[in-house]
């Protein structure tokens, strides 16, 4: 076990539970760690488990920041397109509305509905459990939250719209001008922080602190 001692982010940090190996399958007891530890199997030495530096507050920040990214797609345009003298200015809602136009509206909700809604959904339900947490309290729900979370996190689908996103430009790239705006960035941005979020979680931790904070 790799030890590097930052603190105390679990308050029964000597409590152990068993844990199987996903390499070998062998259940073993394993304690709680300290910031930056890691377990390993006494058999084969695989990782077991990590406990994450600041995973709450790292949790807590790229939320915030992928909040403030969100707004910043939806201010301002991802792109302006120019060919045969025409001019057009294309954003999130904005590509929904075509699609929708175009005679498709059950594609267009799906859009709006995995690519906007669902990550503010996961990124307000990742504040509403981390930041309290931070202080030590659990706010009413936040065991479901967590549950549903951790149930709806694969339907986040922004980064499949936004790789969709890209070769769609590779297509239109030889039949017309495109140059690309704040919008495209910030939604870079909020897939990144996104990411950052949801990797950042210390799920051992959540569910321990969660545990103890609705115990009191």
């Amino acid at each position: 076990m790799k030890r590097h001692h930052h603190g105390l982010p679990w308050p029964r940090l000597h409590r152990s539970e068993d844990v199987a190996c996903e390499f070998c399958d062998a259940v073993q007891k394993a304690p709680r760690l300290r910031e930056g530890e890691a377990a390993y199997c006494v058999h084969c030495g695989e990782l077991l488990y990590q406990n994450r530096p600041r995973s709450l507050s790292r949790a807590t920040g790229f939320s915030i920041a992928a909040l403030i990214f969100m707004a910043l797609a939806h201010a301002f345009p991802f792109l302006t397109m120019s060919a045969a003298g025409s001019r057009n200015e294309l954003g999130l809602i904005a590509c929904a509305r075509a699609v929708a136009a175009d005679g498709d509206p059950l594609l267009a909700f799906l859009c709006v509905v995995f690519t906007v809604v669902a990550p503010l959904i996961l990124i307000g339900g990742i504040l509403y459990l981390c930041a309290p947490l931070m202080l030590g309290r659990a706010l009413p729900g936040s065991l479901w939250i967590a549950r549903a979370l951790q149930r709806s996190e694969p339907w986040s689908m922004l980064e499949v719209f936004l790789l969709g996103f890209v070769v769609s430009l590779l297509k239109l790239g030889h039949l017309a001008e495109i140059r690309f705006h704040i919008g495209l960035w910030a939604l870079v941005a909020v897939v990144v922080s996104i990411a950052g979020a949801t990797a950042g979680i210390d799920r051992r931790e959540l569910w321990d602190r969660l545990e103890l904070a609705n115990a009191r």
